[in-house]
């Protein structure tokens, strides 16, 4: 070997001869190895082409989706509150349940509001009829803002 084929001879710039294979084709002949039935057997729904049992089929037997039971429910009243963040309300006068609505803060159908968050404020918010958390009510009166419930 030259110095300079040594300069360029580690373990990452070895060639390893058949670690990148062809990959097998079957059904092409008896000679290939994998011809006739090309490895799916004898007969049967599974060597047809397109044919296998569909997901959760258990061969007639009741499936574990239909043996275990229902549970849970989804809360109806739980879509109608909505957390609102101290942030969202920079530049408000004046938060209410309506002036929310009006800015598309929250949604139409919503009927209960907490505001939570404690980032500091630049300018007054007075809040009216909405339930607000420790955090926010720091912040809101800090920024010489007040709060009615």
């Amino acid at each position: 070997m030259t110095e300079e084929n040594t300069n360029n001879l580690a373990l990452n710039t070895l060639s390893n001869p058949g670690t990148v294979q062809n990959r097998k084709r079957v059904g092409r002949g008896i000679g290939s190895g994998t011809g006739k039935t090309a490895g799916r057997g004898h007969k049967g729904q599974k060597s047809r082409s397109g044919g296998n049992v569909r997901p959760g089929f258990e061969g007639g037997q009741m499936p574990l989706q239909q043996r275990v039971p229902k549970f849970g429910f989804s809360s109806r009243t739980n879509n109608l509150l909505k957390d609102v963040n101290v942030k969202l309300l920079e530049g408000m006068s004046e938060v209410s349940l309506e002036t929310l609505k009006q800015n598309k803060i929250i949604s139409k159908k919503i009927e209960k509001v907490k505001i939570y968050g404690n980032t500091e404020l630049s300018s007054k918010i007075n809040v009216i009829g909405i339930k607000v958390t420790k955090g926010a009510r720091e912040s809101i009166e800090k920024a010489g803002g007040s709060i009615q419930e």
